[in-house]
């Protein structure tokens, strides 16, 4: 993959506010990318761009609203989008307690946490294309597993919202390999990680702490999005800027069933 001068790529970051988002973005920032964070709430997304802007002398921060468990705002997001678009970086994720919907009536976590990667990927695909070589880096999480294709909005189950974090992080670890496969041909590499073990909100709802920074659970997803091996690898999932064995991408029939019902919503 062709070697480009940082301060002419541009990368968007989903989840920017919070804890491993923002520390994601600012890292970006040092680095002399052009970055966009992508938020739901505006007042916050002002503070944490101006914030990024003291600490990294990058005055290319910006930020746009859009609320990525829902499909009607990451479709204006898109719509709105001019230029090119070289690194996507899937974060915004989210951990509630008790059951809840968005006002589509989507359960809420598979809502933000594996719909809206769908969609921003899914949305993206044409100015990611036209901007290769470009990347996408899903933040995932070694936490996965309880994928339950016949219930992914825990209508059967009974909700616990560790069950639906576990199956999310799954699904974005399968969705990963699912458009590696389809952006392949195109230079364009999809790769996933779990971040750092942070203290965060997310966490917190979780019933965990966090023993890392913020920028020491920001580094594999920043190396994935920056490093020479992000970019000639696609379809791998990596923890501590190592690749590990994922065995949920394996299932080639699992990962298109996946794929069809996120494309049915």
């Amino acid at each position: 993959m062709t070697t480009l001068n940082p301060s002419s790529r541009i990368a968007a970051v989903t989840g920017a506010t919070g804890a491993i988002g923002k520390a994601i973005a600012q890292e970006l920032a040092s680095k002399n990318y052009r970055v966009i964070l992508l938020c739901r709430n505006e007042s916050k997304a002002n503070r944490a761009a101006q914030d990024i802007i003291q600490e990294t002398g990058n005055e290319q921060v910006h930020f746009k609203v859009v609320d990525v468990s829902r499909k009607g705002s990451i479709e204006k997001l898109v719509e709105g989008w001019h230029g090119p678009l070289h690194v996507l970086v899937n974060n915004a994720a989210v951990t509630p307690q008790t059951r809840k919907e968005t006002p589509e009536g989507i359960e809420l976590q598979f809502a933000t946490n594996v719909l809206g990667y769908f969609w921003m990927m899914e949305g993206f695909s044409e100015t990611l294309k036209d901007s290769a070589p470009a990347r996408i880096v899903n933040v995932a999480s070694y936490w996965a597993g309880d994928l339950d294709l016949s219930d992914l909005e825990f209508k059967r189950r009974p909700y616990r919202n560790g069950t639906a974090y576990r199956q999310s992080k799954q699904a974005d670890r399968m969705l990963t390999v699912a458009f590696a496969k389809r952006f392949e041909l195109h230079n364009i590499t999809v790769n996933a990680c779990h971040p750092g073990d942070v203290n965060s909100t997310l966490s917190n709802n979780l019933g965990f702490g966090g023993h890392e920074s913020p920028a020491q659970g920001a580094a594999t997803p920043v190396w994935a999005a920056t490093s020479t091996i992000g970019g000639q690898v696609t379809g791998k999932y990596f923890e501590h800027k190592q690749e590990a064995n994922c065995r949920f991408g394996k299932d080639e029939d699992a990962l298109e069933k996946l794929f069809q019902i996120c494309r049915g919503y």
